[in-house]
């Protein structure tokens, strides 16, 4: 009997700590080269936020750590959907740099996240096997796919996965770009259901790594202030770079998982992207639209959260989406049948997307 992979529950975690952009103000930044960004601070501030759309952002406690918020995401996920945790088959945790302890830059992934979370969660059951992906900011998304792929294969019936960074311990506070990043997590209980019992489920899914030039756009490099300790090592962007290899695949990856699907784009109710900055986004599904012929985009199809809790990474989808399917964003709803498309870009460089019906 056919089986439809099924996001049961979700839940999510978003840290206290809010950073909001005055507080950059007085902030000294530097170019990549070293060079002083002499502009005054107020301007470098609302220039960042015309582009960016970020107005705050949320940054973990000094005693939190990315499994602990991945540990509170996951009870709630688990509670939404009700399910014994000890039948998970497979708990996954999307990160990219493990825990950082507060003022280091040291990352500690050792034992695995997923195996902290499951260890928390008292699961005893020695089958469910617990392990981390490293996927860029698509890692949660590429968990779901995961999954999937092992749902249908008949591997497992439950997976935990879970989106968790904390960014704000691996930023350059010289480098402007450190503005975007924040701290979060979210997860999701997804289950094997027949096609007899639901019709809600996955319905297709898109993916693709460009690995040649587009290598190192995201990666860790020294401080941008002259006279840095060089072998302290922090995340660096190149941002036009990422912005034009956004706009060039992540629309055409969209498509092309819509079209797997048999979904037209005039039956599409949501898109969650992924949190990256409010131009980009908005850009990204122009372009999607604008593939099918379309110039005029339909209102409220895209739920930002960004404004509020900026760029953390792996935790930006599966944290919008459990505020809107909850109803705790805005304007935006889900109802029993919408479709839905996630989608997500990031470093490696990757691409996912994947079309889901409520």
């Amino acid at each position: 009997m056919p089986l439809q992979t099924v996001i049961t529950g979700t839940g999510c975690c978003i840290p206290p700590v809010i950073k909001a952009n005055h507080d950059f103000v007085k902030q000294a930044f530097y170019a990549e080269e070293g060079s002083p960004i002499e502009a005054p601070g107020q301007e470098i501030v609302q220039k960042f936020q015309d582009i960016t759309g970020i107005e705050e952002r949320r940054y973990a406690g000094e005693q939190t750590t990315s499994s602990d918020m991945a540990i509170e995401a996951a009870q709630l996920a688990i509670a939404d959907s009700g399910v014994d945790p000890e039948t998970i088959d497979q708990i996954i945790v999307a990160h990219n740099f493990g825990n950082v302890i507060s003022h280091t830059v040291q990352s500690d992934a050792v034992p695995a996240l997923a195996s902290r979370v499951k260890h928390a969660l008292k699961i005893n059951n020695p089958n469910c096997v617990a392990y981390d992906i490293l996927f860029g900011c698509p890692g949660w998304l590429q968990g779901i796919i995961q999954s999937d792929a092992f749902i249908k294969a008949g591997v497992a019936k439950k997976t935990l996965v879970i989106g968790t960074e904390t960014l704000s311990r691996v930023i350059d506070i010289y480098d402007r770009d450190s503005m975007i990043f924040s701290d979060g997590a979210g997860a999701a209980i997804v289950e094997a259901k027949s096609s007899t019992e639901t019709s809600s489920g996955i319905l297709a899914c898109s993916m693709q790594s460009h690995c040649t030039q587009e290598a190192f756009y995201i990666s860790f490099g020294k401080s941008n202030r002259p006279g840095a300790d060089p072998t302290l090592r922090y995340i660096k962007m190149k941002g036009r770079k990422v912005y034009e290899y956004a706009m060039q695949h992540v629309p055409a990856a969209m498509k092309d998982c819509l079209d797997k699907a048999g979904i037209p784009i005039t039956s599409l109710k949501k898109v969650f992207l992924h949190q990256a900055n409010e131009k980009m986004d908005e850009g990204i599904i122009k372009r999607l639209y604008k593939l099918y012929g379309i110039k005029d985009l339909p209102d409220h199809t895209m739920p930002m959260n960004i404004h509020k809790l900026g760029n953390s990474s792996v935790a930006t989808i599966p944290t919008l989406f459990d505020m809107v399917k909850k109803g705790h964003w805005d304007v935006h709803d889900l109802q029993p049948g919408d479709v839905v498309l996630f989608a997500s870009v990031g470093a490696g460089m990757n691409i996912n997307a994947v079309c889901y019906r409520m």
